[in-house]
């Protein structure tokens, strides 16, 4: 069942040395392009990038929080042309969520790292890093970049205790019942 995949999924940053089988990493690409879209304009595009040494350039592209990404063997980033919708941002973080949970019933783990409104250093955005590097074209944005390996170990889900059941109303906001 579904659930059981939300139960047990868990964001991994630590990979095993072994690629990402090229069968697997097609059934991803299709899980990110059949994702909804606002009013189906699909604003999104994705580079999926499986060469090591560019792997560990985007490792680089925020001051925080990025550095785990040079041990995964696949990174894709997901990006789209804000001029094609305006709620770019939710369709991207849809087919992003939609990827986590693809790779999470393949086996594979997965990290977000998030790109859009964060700095590669004082001088640049961590947008403009990834632009550069991938060679996006002009107005493109960044989301984001996946990280997607075989995990190093296994994880155990979120116990249903931590699940935070206050922050959830019923017909009007505060009203618990």
């Amino acid at each position: 069942m579904f659930i059981n995949l939300l139960r047990n999924r868990r964001s991994v940053r630590n990979f095993q040395d072994k690629p990402v089988e090229k069968e697997m990493v097609d059934f991803l690409v299709e899980a990110m392009l059949r994702s909804p879209s606002s009013r189906d304009f699909k604003p999104w595009e994705f580079v999926v990038v499986s060469d090591r040494e560019k792997i560990i350039q985007l490792s680089k592209a925020k001051t925080h929080g990025s550095t785990f990404l040079k041990n995964a063997p696949l990174a894709i980033v997901v990006c789209a042309d804000p001029v094609k919708s305006d709620v770019w941002v939710e369709d991207c973080s849809i087919a992003a969520t939609l990827l986590h949970l693809a790779a999470s019933d393949m086996g594979l783990g997965s990290c977000w790292v998030q790109i859009r409104l964060r700095n590669h250093d004082e001088q640049q955005t961590s947008q403009a890093y990834v632009a550069e590097l991938l060679g996006l074209k002009t107005g493109m944005a960044v989301e984001a970049i996946i990280a997607i390996g075989y995990p190093k170990e296994e994880k155990s889900g979120h116990p249903k205790s931590s699940l935070l059941y206050d922050k959830v109303s019923y017909e009007y906001y505060g009203q618990k019942e």
